[in-house]
């Protein structure tokens, strides 16, 4: 499972997402991609199984870059204990992900191959997301 091997602060506040993301939204590796188009956090368990979505149905061919890591940790409090005392302990990562971010690039497979490896993918998130093609690429000479 993903996640940082240590942090500064151990319990962040949760702060505001608002507008849309200003980085990580171009496809910077791969061919193809899925783009985020809402706002959400996504646990390194959610990544976790989409990656493993991707890379069995592309058979391990080809690359796949994974575009967010779940740095924020995230705090809880038990069942059954009553308002105030502090702050919970954390309990996992997540991502916080805007509209327009890139969560995952593929290169080196087919466009129907990356296509539906990334929609399993997107299957696994809690965000909806939008299937993304470089601008250059070019669907008759793939290899090119």
């Amino acid at each position: 499972m993903l996640q940082p091997k240590k942090t500064k602060y151990r319990r962040p506040q949760k702060g505001r997402q608002k507008g849309n993301a200003q980085r990580g939204n171009q496809l910077a590796f791969g061919t193809f991609g899925i783009k985020s188009l809402q706002t959400r956090w996504i646990t390194g368990r959610q990544i976790e199984a989409a990656r493993v979505a991707v890379t069995r149905y592309m058979q391990r061919q080809g690359q796949i870059w994974i575009r967010i890591f779940p740095d924020k940790p995230i705090t809880k409090k038990p069942a059954d204990v009553r308002m105030g005392k502090g702050k919970g302990d954390p309990v996992g990562f997540v991502a916080p992900v805007d509209p327009g971010r890139i969560i995952f690039e593929v290169e080196g497979v087919s466009y129907e191959i990356a296509k539906e490896a990334l929609r399993l993918a997107a299957q696994k998130l809690p965000v909806t997301t939008k299937f993304v093609v470089r601008r250059d690429y070019d669907a008759q000479n793939p290899n090119a």
